[in-house]
């Protein structure tokens, strides 16, 4: 598969991106990079998962869940820019619990990014809230997540290195869609009036990496997410729509059997602006709502 053509290509040089934590985003960001020329490298915790990195084209690190990468120093030499995406636990970020002095040795290094939640804003009953509201966030997990932030925005204070926060809506894209759902027999409709969430594309959230890497500014918080907060149920019935499917019965949020990640996420409401996007980063979405992007993978034009 290649990247669509109508996505931005790197305007910075070439250089090399590590990702601490190559998941599903680093993954469709690292093959834009590789095919204008930069090397990338991103971690894993299982040998098992280091092949299929590899066939990306991407240098797998082994990066375990119970200790530090083996050789740092190595997988990191001549590294220019790099990702930090690893969920924190109770101690920290896993890349600086273990690795913030590797970091802070790495010469080369110009440019970091630290991919967030906007969990850390708390609930605020869907009222719209820019990046400029204090954070309030009311779970351990966006209490975490707020204090990650901080922890990489300090790690290269009074440094060359330039380093964003980026708070990510709900990630979707090809193979991680409704459409999936809604195909799969799994889909769900949970009514809880006045619930809305944000979401972003996978390719956007790539867009947005790379304007900032080619305008950084040191310290900046931006909300990444569409121009659309929708109510949970409406990519679905769309997603209906396009595959000719009868939508599922809603469920009442009061009898719905949620796991407690999803029943943290309906307990809070909000609408992100995302002006920043475009008045500082150049950034219009190609997806500016659900319906471009689950319209764009169901015809195929979002591979």
């Amino acid at each position: 598969m290649t990247v669509p053509d109508t996505l931005p290509a790197p305007a910075t040089p070439a250089g090399h991106l590590f990702c601490f934590g190559m998941g599903y985003t680093g993954r469709r960001l690292a093959r834009r990079l590789i095919s204008a020329g930069w090397t990338v490298s991103g971690t894993t915790r299982t040998p098992e998962k280091m092949a299929a990195l590899e066939a990306d084209g991407i240098r797998p690190v082994l990066f375990p869940a119970d200790g530090p990468i083996a050789d740092a120093g190595a997988a990191l030499a001549g590294v220019s820019h790099v990702i930090g995406s690893i969920p924190p636990g109770d101690a920290g970020d896993p890349a600086l619990v273990h690795h913030i002095d590797d970091l802070k040795a790495v010469s080369s290094l110009r440019w970091a990014a630290y991919l967030s939640t906007p969990a850390v804003y708390g609930d605020r009953g869907g009222a719209l809230v820019d990046e400029d509201a204090e954070p309030a966030p009311g779970s351990p997990r966006g209490a975490r997540r707020l204090a990650a932030e901080q922890a990489w925005v300090d790690v290269f204070r009074e440094t060359d290195v330039a380093v964003g926060v980026f708070r990510l809506s709900g990630i979707y894209g090809p193979g991680r869609t409704v459409l999936d759902q809604v195909r799969a027999g799994k889909a769900r409709i949970i009514d809880k009036p006045g619930q809305v969430f944000n979401r972003i594309h996978v390719d956007d959230i790539g867009s947005i990496l790379l304007a900032s890497m080619a305008r950084p500014n040191p310290g900046r918080i931006y909300n990444v997410a569409d121009l659309e907060a929708a109510d949970p149920g409406d990519p679905v019935r769309f997603a209906c729509a396009l595959l000719g499917i009868s939508p599922p019965t809603p469920i009442p949020f009061d009898s719905a059997e949620l796991s407690p990640m999803a029943k943290s996420f309906y307990s809070e409401c909000k609408r992100l602006v995302t002006t920043r996007l475009s008045e500082e980063l150049g950034v219009t979405l190609s997806y500016p709502t659900y319906r471009e992007g689950l319209r764009a993978i169901h015809e195929g034009r979002s591979i």
